[in-house]
């Protein structure tokens, strides 16, 4: 409750008498609850629910995909959110503070804190090169328009070019099935490689070269080089926007969640209102409908296919963002009594109902390119950033004022990015500040918050080369995928089977008054770990050696990409073995007790939380992690701590320090 003073009280406590604060004066909260679903939706809502889930439902069954979807959603996705959220909200702890739950698994808070940091790095590259379309779309003609343009290639066809002026003249169709594949000035602007093996007699035919080794002519955003290996130069354009994106996102978490909470009222808003124009613009265009119907029509044969439900549990575990060490993050800067049950199902039925919807925005538009050039959606339908930056953006340029669909457009790409990469640089600086836990880097998390953005962005740098978008894929396919589902699995095991599943309800039913609902308290035991590991043999049967177009990685650069994947998992029985060593006990079964035992100072952060078995019997070794909140922390800290009686509304008198 709070006062007309701004003083957040327990429930049952009588005005006039001493209360107790609920907001943590040392580490910050947010400045209202809405600040944190809003931060928490901006997280979970990113990228891939505009461009990779449309893609998965139309190709998994159209509207069949919905159910295997929702199921994973009731079943997974929002228990393990629940789960995340009441973890970091109970301790008001990062991803590494929290595991004083049970210290032999502090590995899992690294092995996030590792995934953040690949992730970060890769995804602000995806938001420069947003900003970089972003600022080229300011312009009269969009630049992918036609194929006058000097990076362009003899096999550049494009849709509002003179020789597509009448349909009867050119069947795309057919030219879409020769050995010539047509490729569109979007594509074209998109992606060049300076020389490509087994195409340089129609480069030498086109320039009338006589040097068989002439390079084809470049083409414009990533310049895309032959070999993941050939990095070749720095693309300077994109090397400024990716300075730009770190800037941006270090001025929005320059003063933490204070003012990170107050940007996410637009980051985590305005995609909506710009999904909501585009699918006004796409709806009324001829084909829309041909496109939303080959999206939601069901295919009930692909519900008994077991690929269909692996990539609807999937797209859940990733799309809601767990095991990141983001959720816990930001549900650490929460007030100790706030209701994360309900937040957990309101972000969650949020971050899915946005995929789905992003789905019409997307296929209306598509299906409306594909009925101008009379092919079929498949041809045209992509996901990625081959829906971001290629289809897509050709599909605009049929539009009229299409710059002005293409900034909007991307704009909102931005801003989904930016949601999500706030929470991935949060999650790094409050894990470390938390971790070192002085008053000297607290006074300084605002450096601690530069040097991370600076690591970041020069890490950031090999990504913007002619071969970066070979390492981006490699990152994102590796760096991120069954690490994550591992970590995930390990900490489920963690807390109901080592600290002990009884233990968690009842700091569960401390916090918000209520224990977590059956429902949940099952699938916390039993179905959401059996799904979690289900995503794991999936993933294992179902990979493939990652490839990017006609470009097959060799096999070094997948050695590379199976290392990212294994320094997060490492990390945890690295740890594990370090923490057992460092235990006290004579029999290594006693040190592996007193590991995996909760620590002396797990529980609530702020004193007057802890109560029952959290009292605390205050020693050195806990009075360090305890923040003993002033009543009036406006008033002189000098003043002693002893006040005069305090009358109370039952007529008892006690002093304001008799909580201690």
């Amino acid at each position: 409750v709070d006062t007309p003073h701004g003083i957040s009280l327990q429930n049952g406590t009588v005005p006039g008498e001493q209360g107790k604060q609920d907001k943590s004066v040392k580490r910050g909260n947010w400045g209202n609850q809405i600040e944190f679903v809003l931060t928490s939706v901006g997280y979970a809502v990113g990228l891939g629910n505009v461009w990779r889930f449309p893609y998965l439902c139309y190709r998994n069954g159209g509207g069949a995909f919905m159910f295997p979807y929702f199921i994973m959603l009731v079943f997974c996705g929002i228990p393990l959110f629940f789960m995340e959220l009441s973890f970091g909200q109970f301790a008001s702890q990062g991803c590494l503070g929290v595991w004083r739950v049970s210290p032999i698994f502090k590995g899992v808070g690294y092995g996030m804190m590792v995934v953040s940091t690949f992730i970060g790095i890769y995804y602000n590259v995806v938001i420069c090169i947003a900003f970089y379309y972003f600022f080229v779309s300011m312009t009269r003609v969009l630049p992918w328009t036609y194929c006058s343009n000097a990076w362009n290639t003899p096999d550049c066809v494009g849709v509002l070019d003179g020789n597509l002026s009448s349909r009867a003249a050119l069947n795309l169709t057919r030219l879409l099935n020769t050995t010539q594949r047509r490729t569109s000035p979007s594509e074209e602007y998109w992606r060049y490689w300076g020389w490509v093996q087994g195409r340089r007699r129609v480069v030498v035919v086109w320039w009338g070269a006589s040097n068989a080794s002439c390079p084809l002519p470049r083409r414009y955003v990533l310049n895309l080089s032959d070999d993941i290996g050939n990095l070749g130069e720095v693309r300077l354009p994109l090397l400024g926007c990716l300075g730009v994106s770190w800037v941006v996102v270090f001025l929005c978490l320059i003063k933490g969640v204070k003012s990170s909470g107050k940007v996410v009222y637009f980051t985590a808003t305005f995609p909506y209102v710009v999904l909501t124009i585009l699918f006004v613009r796409g709806i009324t265009l001829e084909g829309a409908l041909t496109g939303i119907m080959y999206y939601l029509t069901p295919q009930w044969d692909k519900i008994l296919d077991a690929k269909v439900w692996g990539d609807a549990a999937s797209q859940i575990f990733y799309s809601l963002g767990c095991a990141w060490g983001g959720l816990i993050t930001m549900a650490s800067y929460n007030k100790f009594h706030n209701n994360c049950y309900r937040d957990s199902i309101i972000i969650s039925i949020t971050n899915c109902g946005t995929s789905v919807y992003a789905g019409f925005v997307i296929f209306s538009i598509l299906g409306f390119m594909a009925n101008h050039l009379g092919v079929d959606i498949s041809k045209v339908a992509d996901h990625g950033p081959g829906l971001a930056f290629v289809a897509y953006p050709e599909a605009l340029t049929l539009l009229p004022i299409s710059p002005l669909w293409s900034i909007l457009f991307f704009f909102m790409l931005i801003l989904l990015g930016l949601g999500t990469q706030f929470c991935l640089l949060e999650t790094l600086v409050t894990a470390i500040v938390d971790e070192v836990g002085n008053e000297w880097i607290i006074r300084r998390k605002t450096f601690v918050t530069l040097g991370v953005a600076v690591v970041g962005f020069l890490l950031g740098v090999p990504l913007t080369t002619q071969a970066g978008i070979y390492w981006l894929l490699l990152m994102d396919n590796y760096a991120a995928s069954f690490s994550l589902v591992v970590i995930s699995c390990i900490m489920c095991v963690a807390i109901m089977y080592i600290y002990g599943y009884r233990n968690y309800f009842k700091d569960i039913e401390m916090m918000l008054g209520f224990p977590p609902p059956l429902f949940f308290q099952i699938c916390w035991r039993f179905i959401s770990p059996a799904i979690i590991f289900f995503i794991l043999v999936f993933t294992v049967i179902q990979y493939r050696p990652i490839s990017y177009n006609d470009y097959v990685y060799p096999t070094w650069a997948i050695s590379i990409g199976f290392l990212m994947a294994l320094s997060s998992v490492i990390c945890i029985p690295i740890y594990a073995i370090y923490k057992v060593c460092r235990s006290e006990g004579d029999t290594l079964l006693e040190r592996l007790k007193n590991a995996t035992k909760a620590s002396k100072d797990w529980g609530p952060a702020l004193a007057e939380h802890r109560s029952g078995r959290y009292a605390p019997a205050f020693s050195p070794s806990t009075e360090s992690h305890l923040e003993v909140q002033p009543l009036q922390p406006e008033k002189d800290r000098s003043e002693p701590a002893a006040a005069s009686p305090v009358q109370g509304s039952n007529g008892s008198a006690h002093s304001q320090d008799s909580r201690l």
